[in-house]
């Protein structure tokens, strides 16, 4: 690994699930190591790089953190944890999974619970009916009422 600022350096194990990596660092910030732009292992990733290759920490603690400072004055430096790609999970499911999915749910919503359709707009999450159906049953409160009727004639 080079150094070209000659910054002081340690090494370090660490242990990403499968292997032990021995990399030189920084030092320790809350007992994690600290490597700087370009420092880290190929096998550690941030949650952006983790996201592009389709992956996520997956309940996973960072394993390690990134220190790099910005060209904006008023940002000065920027830490990143970094994750293990061994502890990585897959992502669940693509986009067009998750899409389909959402839309399925919110089908759900547009479908009156008293007739089975369609309406096209959600219906009221306190009834689940669509307004003709509410109006209907508030029109005859009491559906006894039109037996009785039947029953006199």
């Amino acid at each position: 690994m080079v150094n070209p600022r000659r910054r002081k350096q340690q090494p370090v194990t660490i242990h990403d699930g499968r292997t032990h990596l021995v990399a030189l660092c920084r030092g320790f910030l809350d007992g994690l190591p600290v490597f700087g732009y370009g420092e880290a292992p190929a096998t550690l990733l941030t949650r952006s790089q983790l996201r592009a290759a389709e992956l996520r920490p997956g309940g996973a603690d960072p394993v390690a953190l990134l220190v790099f400072r910005h060209f904006k004055p008023y940002a000065r430096e920027t830490v990143a944890e970094l994750f293990s790609v061994e502890l990585a999970a897959p992502v669940r499911g693509s986009a067009t999974q998750r899409r389909a999915r959402v839309q399925a749910a919110l089908r759900a919503r547009r479908i009156c619970r008293t007739c089975g359709e369609d309406v096209g707009y959600y219906v009221p999450t306190s009834t689940r009916q669509c307004w003709t159906c509410e109006g209907a049953e508030l029109a005859d409160p009491n559906p006894m009422t039109e037996l009785a009727t039947e029953v006199a004639a």
